[in-house]
């Protein structure tokens, strides 16, 4: 057993982890940092993904605010044609890389344990203690100033989760790490697919295997409940898609100060174009801040069988039966694609700074890399751990409709802080992580349309925060009713 010292011991070498040690690096230039990791290569849940994973929302806000992802490149072929681009999961994974080895490594105050189990402490006054995977040599750490959890919402994926539902050993159901083999044994292919989960997962594999060349009619899709989705314009960087973006957000605002209901709410984000569905005659009871754009719902509405029977409980070679009891035949050798992974776990917001630990969550949602960044300029700029809470109310992550008021009044709460305060407001003007701050600066004095917008935004803005306890108060009692 050996022993370290360091300032600050990140567990978890994903995204959050590495924005939020970039820019703490670059904030506190006195400070040690050990990552550990039990993933061979830095980039965390990336490393596991399939392979025609990529980016829901554009590149140019994704990842450490000292290294570009892409090139603001505006994409000319394809579903995501006119928008930024969305690096794919071998490009991301590519950038982690260089964000370890050529900006954190070479820096001297890094150190990076890849392929090492971090051992929780049963309580407090514990050492903190790490286990090499391949030798089992285990090492302590003597921790300064504070641990960091990056590992809050046990980020997972198919290739890595454990199903809920059985399958039967005569089944053939595989994640959908393993679509793009299929070439390996073109007499194997199925004669029918079906894909199990509703979430972006899902979204992407129907995607994929249509663009590959399968038939509508040879796709299921389980879909346990359908999801109101973000319109990926809305979603824009840069002053050209201004009223998409800015204008996006005006109407969200005007959305939460006029909704009468949740309901309400969703269908005026819809008549907005800031919220979209795929079928326009199912109501959704989802929503998880997948982004897509209008070109991935018109190839998705080509799949038909589109079966709404809840939750999978099992599956032979008959078919599927369903929790509710219902049972549905499938065609022989069908191929399942389980998309069942919950991608992040739904867990209680706790406060961000705590005694001897920082526990990384969103301060703005849905930007995880963002809100790690923020938070470490927070703690290396801010001396009292109940202002740096203040200034990063954690976000909670909705999964259903009547919790989305409260995830926009986290994020208007939070970013009406920022801006009242001078160095955060600064910093965030030069974040890359931000995306829209700069763009908002950079309105001209006599941009009248664009002024005009921001008017609207500041107006429903405050009107947003009187109804919104309203919203909330009102799903809270239709629940408990």
């Amino acid at each position: 057993m050996t022993q370290l010292e360091t300032d600050y011991l990140i567990i978890g070498a994903g995204a959050v982890g590495l924005a939020f040690a970039d820019t703490l690096i670059e904030q506190d230039p006195d400070c040690d940092v050990i990552i550990v990791d039990r993933h061979g290569a830095p980039g965390g849940h990336w490393n596991d993904a399939y392979g025609f994973v990529a980016l829901h929302q554009p590149s140019a806000f994704y990842g450490v605010n000292s290294l570009e992802l892409g090139s603001r490149r505006i994409d000319e072929a394809g579903h995501n044609k006119g928008f930024y681009e969305l690096a794919s999961g071998p490009e991301v994974s590519g950038y982690f890389h260089k964000v370890m080895h050529q900006q954190l490594l070479p820096s001297g105050r890094v150190r990076y344990f890849p392929m090492s189990e971090y051992h929780w402490p049963d309580g407090e006054g514990e050492e903190h203690r790490f286990t090499h995977l391949l030798s089992g040599e285990e090492q302590t750490v003597t921790v300064r100033k504070r641990l960091v959890d990056a590992t809050y919402y046990g980020t997972s994926v198919p290739s890595t989760h454990k199903r809920k539902y059985a399958v039967a050993d005569d089944v053939h159901c595989v994640p959908p790490n393993d679509l793009p083999q299929l070439w390996k044994d073109p007499d194997a292919v199925p004669p029918h697919f079906c894909i199990l989960g509703a979430g972006k997962t899902a979204m992407d594999v129907g995607v994929w295997l249509l663009q590959a060349g399968a038939s509508p009619d040879s796709i299921s899709w389980v879909v346990p409940r359908d999801s109101w989705l973000l319109n990926r314009a809305c979603t824009q960087p840069g002053i050209e898609f201004f009223e998409h973006s800015i204008g996006g957000q005006a109407a969200l605002m005007q959305a939460l100060a006029e909704a009468e209901n949740v309901t309400d709410l969703f269908h005026r984000l819809e008549d907005a174009d800031f919220m979209l569905r795929i079928d326009p005659e199912v109501e959704p009871g989802m929503f998880h801040y997948a982004t897509i754009s209008k070109g991935e719902v018109e190839i998705l509405q080509q799949i038909t069988d589109v079966i709404r029977e809840g939750r999978v409980e099992s599956i032979d070679a008959a078919g599927i039966t369903f929790a509710n009891g219902e049972k549905r035949a499938m065609p022989g050798d069908t191929l399942y694609v389980d998309c069942t992974a919950t991608a992040v776990e739904f867990r209680e917001p706790e406060p961000m700074y705590q005694p001897g630990k920082i526990v990384l969550q969103i301060a703005r949602i849905p930007q995880p890399a963002f809100s790690a960044a923020l938070c470490a300029f927070i703690e290396a700029n801010y001396d009292d751990d109940k202002e740096r809470n203040r200034l990063t109310m954690p976000v909670p992550l909705p999964d259903t409709l009547d919790q989305y008021p409260a995830a926009c009044m986290g994020n208007l709460v939070n970013q009406m802080n920022w801006t009242s305060d001078g160095k955060l407001r600064d910093w965030l003007l030069k974040s890359r992580l931000d995306g829209f701050s700069a763009t908002i600066a950079s309105i001209g004095p006599d941009d009248h349309d664009k002024i005009a917008t921001m008017q609207r935004f500041r107006k429903y803005g405050g009107l947003a925060a009187q109804n919104i306890p309203k919203l909330i108060m009102q799903a809270q009692a239709a629940k408990t009713g």
